[in-house]
């Protein structure tokens, strides 16, 4: 076997491999061997098929898999050896590689083209200024926080009378064009719907001070025009609806009201656990705190963008272009257009040299992370979820547990070291450049992303 290597031009090369008979001979037969143990074929007994007759039959196939095997051995070895750093793979090259004939050939020569990464310094310095943007906590940004969590504790109290806000429960019945009820119509015992979701006003005005076992007739369609709602109500499909008759009786069963929690000790121990806060005033400086660390984590995620973007600047990176797309659309074959390539290169290659700038970060600068880092992250995460779901004081042994169940699937492990690292670089471009801090409102730091928008 002969392996050369030519460079095309700094950030791209190609590779020759040559091949002769004994470097693929006797793989190729050891397999043949292989087959002729264990071919089932009528006329001949087990081990027994004659070799010709399995050549014949498998030689080609045979030969070309393991001639696939060599090459990509080949290929990896040397790359390793020769310290090759390359952008995606190996591939074949569609002007030198010239046609190969599987069954008269006894030595082969093929040709790939390789993208090559290219060479290039950081030189970050203090003279490199990066905005970090600190959101200013306001009145209306803790009084939204206070809602939402009335609300999220709140419940449903039953009242006498309906105004505009209450959810009712009840039967519904269908009527005729003389505002009878249809014998053999729909009829729903027990649904409820909210008065809030009635989009026509005269609806609104119909159920507005009634009580339990008053009767509103109206048009179920003006009220929900939404299918969805529609279909809720009756507990029907959807597909179902197409010929409704909109008219129908409400009878009022049930009246209720939704209320916010009181802002008292039964809401703090709720909330944060039994005797954690004891006051409103320790209410606040809890709310304080966690849109505190709300908007801190806001504000690391806007320094990352403007880092990058920043960076991407600074650091002019020149890629193999027409190799990548090669590579973008030979991977995808079948997925994508080459025209989809072309109009999605800009934004993949600018991920790309995001990932060589930080790859180079962290082996100049020996940037490491430990698996207690990755499984404290990991907890992290799994915080994250359990408070969407409003879970915020689970314990400590419980939360590890979940974060190791996390880390044993190797996607999500996977994604966690990355995220981890990206940290690592993002705490080194800290320290290592100017960070121009400035004091915004939330409603001013929501307008950078409309501005990235428009750029």
């Amino acid at each position: 076997m002969n392996i050369t290597k030519e460079h095309v031009d700094e950030l791209n090369a190609s590779i020759k491999i040559k091949i002769d008979k004994e470097d693929y001979e006797s793989r190729v037969e050891e397999v043949l061997k292989d087959y002729r143990k264990k071919a089932r074929i009528d006329g001949f007994r087990p081990g027994k098929v004659p070799s010709g007759l399995i050549r014949k039959m498998y030689g080609r196939a045979i030969l070309i898999e393991e001639m696939n095997k060599i090459l990509s051995e080949s290929l990896s070895r040397y790359i390793q050896d020769e310290k090759l750093n390359i952008l995606g793979e190996p591939l074949p090259n569609e002007k030198e590689q010239k046609t190969i004939d599987w069954d008269n050939q006894t030595e082969f020569e093929f040709v790939f083209d390789l993208g090559l990464a290219p060479e290039f310094e950081t030189n970050l310095s203090k003279k490199d200024k990066i905005p970090y943007y600190t959101i200013t906590i306001d009145k209306k940004i803790k009084n939204s926080y206070r809602e939402d969590y009335t609300r999220r504790f709140g419940s449903f109290k039953t009242v006498d009378i309906t105004n505009e806000k209450e959810m009712l429960k009840g039967k519904i019945e269908e009527r005729d064009a003389k505002g009878q009820i249809v014998s053999g119509g729909i009829t729903v015992e027990e649904t409820s719907f909210s008065l809030e979701l009635i989009k026509d006003q005269e609806t609104i005005r119909k159920f507005k001070g009634k009580k339990v076992n008053d009767v509103v007739d109206f048009n179920l369609r003006k009220a929900f025009p939404n299918d969805i709602e529609v279909a809720s109500i009756l507990k029907t499909d959807k597909d179902k609806l197409e010929n409704l008759n909109p008219d129908f009786r409400f009878t009022i069963h049930e009246i209720s009201l939704f209320e916010n929690a009181e802002i008292n000790q039964d809401l703090f121990d709720k909330i944060f656990g039994e005797g954690i806060v004891k006051s409103p005033e320790e209410f606040d400086k809890k709310i304080e705190e966690e849109i505190s660390n709300q908007f801190s984590k806001e504000s690391d995620y806007r320094f990352v963008i403007d880092a990058r973007e920043k960076i991407l600047q600074k650091i002019k990176i020149k890629l193999p272009a027409d190799f990548l797309k090669r590579w973008l659309y030979r991977t995808n074959e079948g997925k994508v257009t080459m025209e989809q390539v072309e109009r999605d290169y800009e934004h993949f290659e600018n991920d790309l040299k995001w990932q060589l700038i930080k790859d180079k970060i962290i082996n100049e600068n020996g940037l490491t992370v430990t698996d207690d880092e990755v499984l404290d992250y990991a907890k992290e995460v799994a915080m994250m979820q359990f408070q969407q779901y409003g879970m915020v004081n689970l314990p400590e042994d419980y939360l590890t547990n979940y974060a190791k169940e996390i880390l044993k699937k190797e996607d999500e492990s996977k994604k966690i070291y990355e995220r981890k690292y990206e940290q690592k670089v993002i705490e080194f471009i800290r320290e290592n450049v100017k960070v121009d801090e400035k004091k915004v409102s939330s409603e001013e730091f929501n307008k950078l992303y409309d501005k990235d928008k428009q750029s």
